[in-house]
């Protein structure tokens, strides 16, 4: 191959233009930097945009996560289900809150869990499920949600890849984060998302009482109304706080700092303005690459939906083939680090969560628990995908690819 391209394209990168920076600078002009007004807007803005009722805002993702098993009210001795194919914190999530994070197997065609795999990996114990929406792919949530709630099992979807996604069901379309099948569906905002807040996350729901516990677990526990948040008090309780003035406020749960910024929310509202135009690109990036790899030996291109569906509509947030590095005669690594001194950035998506050492550890999880995920994770890749790529860089990407695959 010829010498090292002198522009980089990473596998992920956020889209930032003049417009964004000046609702930054506003917001630096203004009188509020940590929580104040454009924290309200902002999830406003995102709870209209995607049809829920309600959006609260916090520092990260992982977060969001946090909060919403929180808010779930998961405890120790119950049992979280999510995809072997994941971020850590989909998992990391339950842990935390001292339950037990387990793994279902994914759907070869979608990378994504389904209602038979989670139905497989089904415990008595289980309380709360994490389908995760696989590269921008909505899980298919009309079922999976008739199998949690028959169950009695929370359904926290963790949309963290597909922010401006929909899906067909009973002849209407559905918008993630505003569709009635998840209790709560959690956002990230973090650079290579689609949208960015440059770190930030989001929880939406319809559900006003889980909304007013997620607020409460975001800012320490803290309501500045006695009372608030379905909280009661023996009388007792009550007595050494007869006086309330401006400045009282009361801890009625143990919860965290994870508000939001205004810095953060001034960018996210210029970014939400642009995210259609965002998953457009993304999609037509998408198309680009399938045209160019559907037919290249030793290379499977992402498959969308199940046979018979509606394609929904996908706010790719990964490109991720599938590639036979034996046939091709080269390691991942190799393959990767060719890739890379053509000026190309590659990453893998992702090491199945039930192989890393602490759920091992902790768990006694280990190869053959999940065999599809295992097999996916050998063969993935992916490549490069973000708005502002341009033509040239498309072409770019699918002419080192294909000279490398052959």
């Amino acid at each position: 191959m010829s010498a090292r391209r002198k522009k980089f394209l990473p596998y992920g990168r956020q889209d930032v233009d003049g417009r964004d920076v000046a609702a930054v600078a506003g917001a630096l002009r203004s009188d509020w930097l940590t929580t104040g007004p454009r924290v309200e807007a902002f999830e406003t803005a995102l709870a209209k945009y995607c049809g829920a009722r309600h959006a609260v805002a916090v520092v990260n993702g992982t977060a969001a996560l946090h909060v919403a098993m929180l808010a779930a009210g998961l405890k120790p001795g119950d049992r979280a289900l999510t995809s072997a194919i994941t971020f850590l914190a989909s998992a990391n999530c339950a842990e935390f809150v001292g339950a037990t994070a387990d793994f279902a197997d994914i759907d070869p065609r979608t990378y994504n869990v389904t209602a038979g795999t989670l139905r497989a990996a089904w415990k008595d114990d289980v309380r709360a499920v994490v389908p995760v929406d696989f590269a921008g792919q909505p899980c298919d949530m009309p079922a999976i949600a008739a199998l949690a709630r028959k169950r009695g099992a929370t359904v926290i979807e963790d949309a963290s890849h597909s922010i401006g996604g929909r899906f067909e069901h009973g002849g209407q379309w559905h918008k993630v984060g505003g569709h009635a099948w998840a209790d709560m569906t959690t956002f990230s905002f973090h650079p290579v998302k689609t949208i960015t807040t440059g770190e930030g996350g989001a929880i939406l729901t319809n559900s006003d009482r889980l909304a007013e516990r997620c607020r409460l677990f975001r800012n320490h526990g803290m309501v500045k109304a006695a009372g608030a948040a379905g909280t009661s008090r023996k009388k007792s309780e009550r007595q050494w706080n007869s006086e309330k003035g401006p400045w009282f406020y009361e801890m009625s749960e143990l919860g965290f700092n994870y508000r939001i910024t205004d810095l953060q929310c001034a960018l996210g509202l210029s970014q939400l303005k642009k995210l259609d135009r965002f998953v457009r690109r993304r999609a037509e990036i998408v198309a680009a690459y399938n045209a160019a790899f559907a037919s290249q030996a030793g290379v499977q291109i992402p498959q969308v939906a199940s046979p018979g569906a509606r394609t929904p509509r996908v706010a790719w947030h990964l490109y991720v083939l599938q590639m036979d590095f034996a046939r091709l005669g080269q390691t991942r690594t190799q393959v990767m680090q060719r890739l890379r001194d053509q000026g190309v950035g590659t990453q893998v998506h992702y090491i199945p969560v039930h192989l890393q050492p602490y759920y091992r550890r902790r768990h006694g999880y280990g190869p053959g628990k999940c065999p599809v995920a295992e097999a996916y994770y050998e063969r993935c890749l992916s490549l490069p995908l973000y708005p502002a790529m341009t033509g040239k860089d498309v072409e770019h990407v699918i002419r080192v690819v294909r000279k490398l695959a052959k």
